[in-house]
């Protein structure tokens, strides 16, 4: 997931379908993701920079550095001031939904449905020369190109259709704390534990009005629940955020060698190591746990508080805003120490 300079919001997730995924290595869906904030300056622009790059390139290969195995196709929310999109693949074929109002939401299955605003020329008759379709009831996407019974989508009780209820709870009224709230839900399935965790979380704001700044909230660190969400505004010289930058190591790097992932080097931050040691105080040590918590929670409230006035008004200083994020990362850092 991740933002631009031009309000252009992506994120993806994975998903599965009838379509086998292509072990062979070719565009993962981070790259397409990190291309799209790249090269384009609208929602739509980033969606059609995507299925460009898919259809030229393909995506596939292995999304860990593991000698096991993990591949999905990708599915993609994509988000501007003035409009969003869905875009939801398999293999190199592809369905875009237009959200047109209410809320909208992706997790590890195909949803797109009959309402499809855009798609791969031939997604139609490769689902008819595969049987997936017989060319004469209602085309729906996530039915044909996966198993997902489309009927029951937001009944079902898996992750998609929870999600899609907490938000749907909240439909007209949705601020940027309750949609962090959301993202720190467990029980649902949204805060993911265990092998799979939630590595990271983002909330982005994005008036309408031009004159007002979009505001990006990023934790930098697992589980939402335990972390902190710091404001990012694009602004010109902005303050190197090197505590939150993954180590570099070139040439050397395992991922650039063949035969891939033969050994895993250490990539975490240096607030990803802090914060790391922090989760396990606020699990073990419950007095000092509680406290940790209460600071960082009281960190987080006045950051959100500090960003009411701009979306306000707009007015802010350039200088002091170049500094935001990574000062509010020395203060969270605080805290741990």
């Amino acid at each position: 997931m991740g933002a631009n300079e031009h309000g252009v919001c992506i994120g993806n997730e994975a998903v599965w379908g009838r379509e086998e995924v292509c072990d062979d290595e070719a565009l993962l869906g981070m790259d397409l993701v990190r291309l799209g904030l790249e090269r384009a300056d609208t929602a739509e622009k980033a969606l059609t920079v995507i299925v460009e790059l898919l259809e030229k390139y393909g995506q596939g290969g292995n999304c860990m550095e593991s000698h096991m195995a993990f591949t999905y196709h990708n599915s993609f929310l994509i988000a501007d001031r003035k409009e969003a999109w869905v875009l939801e693949t398999s293999g190199k074929y592809w369905a875009a939904e237009k959200v047109e109002g209410g809320v909208r939401n992706i997790s590890n299955q195909l949803s797109i449905t009959t309402k499809i605003d855009r798609e791969h020329p031939e997604l139609r008759e490769y689902a008819k020369s595969k049987g997936w379709w017989d060319g004469e009831k209602e085309f729906d996407f996530a039915a044909t190109y996966s198993y997902v019974n489309t009927a029951r989508m937001t009944t079902s009780g898996g992750r998609y259709c929870e999600g899609y209820k907490l938000l749907n709870k909240h439909k007209g009224s949705i601020t940027s704390e309750i949609m962090m709230e959301i993202l720190r839900d467990k029980e649902s399935g949204i805060n993911m534990e265990g092998g799979f965790m939630t590595t990271g979380s983002m909330v982005s704001v994005l008036p309408q009005q031009p004159n007002l700044p979009c505001i990006h909230f990023f934790t930098g660190t697992p589980d939402p629940a335990r972390s902190v969400f710091k404001p990012f505004i694009f602004v010109p010289s902005i303050t190197q955020l090197l505590k939150t930058s993954s180590p570099t190591f070139g040439h050397d790097d395992p991922v650039k060698k063949q035969p891939r992932f033969q050994n895993k080097p250490d990539r975490r931050h240096e607030l990803y190591k802090k914060h790391e040691s922090a989760a396990v105080v606020m699990e073990t040590k419950e007095g000092q746990g509680k406290e940790m918590l209460k600071k960082i929670q009281e960190l987080e409230k006045q950051k959100i508080s500090e960003m009411e006035p701009i979306l306000q008004n707009g007015h802010l200083d350039v200088n002091q805003v170049a500094n935001l994020f990574a000062q509010c990362v020395e203060d969270e850092l605080k805290i741990y120490s």
